[in-house]
C-alpha cells in the first residue's frame, strides 16, 4: 500500500514537472514576443533607431539575447535549431557581416548589427520554444492583445506621442495613430501582422480572442492612415485563403511570385524604364509614390558606383556622404534628411551590393515559397503555414515602399524573419495540437 502511494506521488511529481516545463516555456516565449514588439522604450518617437543609443536599451537587449539563447538550449530540440540554419541563411549572414566590415565605421556598425542578431535569435526562440500549437497560440494571443491594449491606452494616456502631431518632423501625418511605435508606418504593419494572428487563432477554435485581436488590430490599422498597408492586408488573406478553399494550395506561391514581379515593375521598374514611366503616368498622372521615385532614382545612381559590395551597413542614409550632397530644387524629398530609401530591396543592394540582394531574394522569398509547398496536410501545420505565408506576403510587398531589412529590432523586420523561419519549421516537423503531459 505504501509502495503504491509512493509511486502515485512520484508519478504526480513527474507530471507536475512536465506541466511546469511546458508552462515556463510558454511564458518565456510570450515575454520575448511581447518585448520585441513593445521594445524597452515604448512611446519613444526614436523607436528602433535608438536601439543602441542608451543604457536602457543596451542592458535590456543584452538580457533579451541572453534569455533567448538560454531558452533555445533549455527547451528546443537541437535538430530543430539546426534546421533553421539553411545554407541560404548562412550565406545571407555572411554578406551581412561583410557589409559591417565594409562600413565607414566598422565598430559602430558591429555594435548596431549585434541588435539585429539579437532580434533574429529572439524570433527563433519565440517560434521554437513553445511545445505545441496550443502553446504558440497562447503566445500570439497574450502578447498580441497586450500590444493592442497598450496602443489604445496610449491614445488616452500619451496622445501627444501615440498620435502624430503637427509639431513633429512630418506635420502632414498629424492626427494619424502610431500607438507605442515610432511611426505610423511601423504601427500599421505590426497591426496587420497581429490581424493575421487573430485570424489564425479564430481558425484554431479560439474564436473570442481571435476575433477581438483581428478586429481591434484592423481598426487601429485603419487609423494609421497607411493606405498601402490597408490594401495589402486583405490581398494577403485572399492570396492564401482563396486557392485553399478550392483545393489549390500549390498555386499560392505562384500567385505570390506574380505579385512580387508586378510590384517590382510598378515601383522601381518605372524608375528604370522610360516606357514604363510613361505608361504609369498615363494610368495615374503624377504618380511618384509620395516622392519615393526620386529616392529610388538617386539610390540607383549611387548603386551604379558600387554595385558589388555597396556602401556598407549603416553607411549610406543619414551619413556625411549624403549630408554633404547638393539638393536639387526640383527633387521632391531631401535625401540629406532621409533615414532609409523607402524600398527595402534597393536598400539591401545599396548597403550590401547586388549579389547580396540576389541572396536576400532567395533567403526571404524563394526558399519560404518552396517550404510552403513542402508543408504536410496536417491540420496544425496547414494553419501555421497559412499564418506565416500571410505575414510573408504582406511584409515582402510592403518592402517595396518601406525599408526594414536588418534594421536593428524593427518589429516589421522581425515579423518577416518569423515568417521565413516559421515556414521552414512547419515544412520539416509535425506540429501537434497539444503535446501530452
Amino acid at each position: 500500500m505504501n509502495n503504491t502511494a509512493t509511486l502515485k506521488r512520484t508519478d504526480a511529481a513527474a507530471i507536475a514537472s512536465r506541466i511546469s516545463r511546458r508552462t515556463v516555456a510558454t511564458v518565456i516565449a510570450t515575454i520575448l514576443f511581447a518585448i520585441i514588439m513593445i521594445s524597452f522604450r515604448p512611446f519613444d518617437p526614436a523607436g528602433p533607431e535608438a536601439a543602441g543609443g542608451d543604457i536602457v536599451n543596451q542592458i535590456g537587449f543584452s538580457a533579451l539575447g541572453a534569455a533567448a539563447v538560454f531558452s533555445l538550449f533549455a527547451f528546443v530540440d537541437r535538430r530543430v535549431l539546426t534546421s533553421l540554419l539553411s545554407p541560404w541563411w548562412l550565406l545571407m549572414m555572411a554578406f551581412f557581416m561583410l557589409s559591417v566590415l565594409n562600413a565607414t565605421d566598422p565598430m559602430g556598425a558591429f555594435r548596431t548589427a549585434l541588435f539585429t542578431f539579437i532580434g533574429i535569435i529572439t524570433v527563433a526562440a519565440v517560434l521554437t520554444v513553445p511545445r505545441d500549437a496550443d502553446s504558440f497560440s497562447t503566445v500570439l494571443g497574450v502578447a498580441g492583445i497586450l500590444v493592442v491594449v497598450l496602443c489604445y491606452a496610449g491614445l488616452f494616456l500619451y496622445p501627444g506621442i501615440a498620435i502624430h502631431t503637427s509639431a513633429s518632423a512630418e506635420p502632414q501625418h498629424a492626427g494619424l495613430w502610431r500607438g507605442l511605435f515610432s511611426h505610423k508606418n511601423v504601427a500599421g504593419p505590426v497591426m496587420a501582422a497581429l490581424s493575421f494572428a487573430g485570424l489564425y487563432l479564430f481558425r484554431r477554435g479560439r474564436r473570442r480572442s481571435g476575433f477581438i485581436l483581428f478586429v481591434t488590430a484592423l481598426y487601429f490599422l485603419s487609423n494609421t492612415g497607411s493606405k498601402t498597408t490597408a490594401g495589402i492586408v486583405p490581398l494577403a488573406i485572399v492570396m492564401v485563403m482563396g486557392p485553399s478553399i478550392f483545393g489549390m494550395r500549390r498555386l499560392v506561391p505562384v500567385i505570390f511570385a506574380v505579385a512580387l514581379i508586378l510590384s517590382a515593375v510598378a515601383t522601381v521598374g518605372i524608375v528604370i524604364s522610360r516606357p514604363l514611366w510613361e505608361l504609369s503616368q498615363q494610368l495615374s498622372p503624377g504618380l511618384t509614390y509620395t516622392g519615393r521615385t526620386a529616392l529610388w532614382s538617386f539610390s540607383l545612381d549611387m548603386l551604379a558606383n558600387r554595385p558589388w559590395f555597396g556602401y556598407g551597413y549603416e553607411s549610406f542614409w543619414g551619413t556625411p556622404l549624403l549630408l554633404n550632397q547638393d539638393q536639387p530644387f526640383d527633387r521632391s524629398w531631401d535625401i540629406r534628411n532621409i533615414v532609409h530609401g523607402h524600398n527595402g530591396y534597393l536598400d539591401i543592394a545599396v548597403l550590401m551590393g547586388l549579389p547580396a540582394l540576389v541572396v536576400a531574394v532567395m533567403t526571404f522569398l524563394v526558399v519560404p515559397m518552396v517550404d510552403f509547398l513542402r508543408v504536410s496536410h496536417r491540420r496544425e501545420n496547414v494553419f501555421l503555414a497559412d499564418l506565416f505565408m500571410m505575414i510573408l506576403i504582406f511584409t515582402s510587398l510592403n518592402a517595396f515602399l518601406e525599408s526594414f531589412f536588418f534594421r536593428r529590432a524593427d518589429p516589421v523586420w522581425l515579423f518577416l524573419v518569423l515568417s521565413a523561419f516559421g515556414l521552414r519549421f512547419v515544412a520539416r516537423f509535425p506540429v501537434h495540437r497539444k503535446v501530452p503531459d
